[in-house]
């Protein structure tokens, strides 16, 4: 799988009020962000997401870096912070029609 850092600022404009006092990554922002990376070394757009686990919560302090595999038909991912798993999903690849 290729591995690829998540940098990610930790006074980004989201933690303030996710959650205040304990702020975490939203769920969202990790797919966004675990998309957009495997996007950019495809060189393709992802267009759906058919599966996604949170295993643990990402702090503003967490180093994350993102692995996946590319299968025939999908993309699989996770996202860690040293050892420990936050996220896994799947994107599916899109379709070529055959003639």
């Amino acid at each position: 799988m290729p591995v690829v850092p998540l940098p990610f600022a930790a006074d980004h404009p989201v933690f303030p009020g996710h959650f205040p006092g304990h702020p975490i990554v939203p769920g969202v922002l990790l797919l966004d962000w675990a998309q957009a990376a495997i996007e950019a070394q495809l060189g393709q757009r992802l267009h759906a997401l058919v599966e996604a686990k949170f295993h643990s919560p990402a702090t503003p302090a967490d180093k994350l870096e993102l692995d996946f595999e590319v299968g025939i038909s999908a993309v699989r991912f996770e996202i860690r912070s040293l050892a420990r798993k936050i996220a896994s999903g799947r994107f599916p690849l899109p379709q070529i029609a055959s003639a």
